[in-house]
């Protein structure tokens, strides 16, 4: 009975996921209605749920190793999940953004490359023994924040032309091929504390933490750049 409830907890937790996923999905569609809590409109409470699945998916693989609660149904679930929330409802915010800033309908429909680069690179990761303790491609809980960030620096103009237009092409086809792409990218997880084996992830949080704090929910796209870039440096230093 103590085993079976130790089990649930973690899976519990993925579907609490998944959940926030499915209601960030929903909330795109209201777009600058104002569907959500304490005023907020349907693309802010994307972004929200968004990052609270974030924080499920932490805390579900902490809970599964603090537990000793690993299980190949777990693991499929967490995939699953993941799709949801870090790969349809990101393509939905941005096919609903671009929609609603005047974007041409094709820009609106090459986000949808966002939720099919996810599945591919969630399918890599889950039979790709080399991403054990690192990441080969950007991580799609990565493409999520970085959407986050981009979709409020596009939403503070209120209209999507010009440069903010090209730029979108873009971003669009690039991050998401980051995310099946053969760039190795380091993992986020500290194993313990030493300054030289996490040099990388301590210059990262405090980069996370600067952008945030000068660039508002923005930064969260500025930090996901940081992350590719560190990435890239490291990966260079390594060699």
């Amino acid at each position: 009975m103590v085993n079976k409830i130790k089990s649930s907890i973690p899976n519990s937790l993925t579907c609490c996921n998944m959940l926030s996923g499915i209601l960030a999905c929903i909330a795109t569609f209201h777009g600058a209605n104002v569907p959500g809590p304490f005023g907020m409109t349907g693309f802010e409470l994307s972004w929200l749920l968004i990052t609270m699945a974030a924080g499920f998916d932490f805390f579900d693989g902490f809970a599964a190793r603090v537990l000793h609660a690993y299980s190949p149904l777990g693991k499929e679930l967490d995939s699953l999940a993941d799709l949801v929330s870090f790969g349809v409802a990101p393509g939905l915010l941005m096919f609903n953004l671009t929609n609603f800033l005047g974007a041409p309908c094709w820009l609106s429909y090459l986000s949808l490359i966002i939720p099919v680069c996810g599945a591919l690179r969630l399918a890599k990761f889950n039979i790709d023994e080399r991403q054990a303790t690192s990441f080969i491609g950007l991580p799609i809980p990565s493409n999520a924040l970085f959407w986050i960030g981009y979709s409020a620096w596009l939403l503070h103009y209120g209209i999507l032309d010009g440069f903010r237009l090209w730029l979108t092409v873009v971003l669009i086809p690039v991050v998401a091929l980051l995310m099946v792409s053969e760039l190795p990218m380091f993992s986020l997880k500290f194993h313990n504390l030493h300054f030289d084996e996490n040099k990388m992830r301590f210059a990262l949080m405090t980069l996370t933490v600067i952008l945030l704090v000068v660039f508002g929910i923005v930064g969260a796209a500025l930090a996901v750049g940081a992350y590719i870039a560190l990435s890239v440096i490291d990966n260079c230093t390594r060699k």
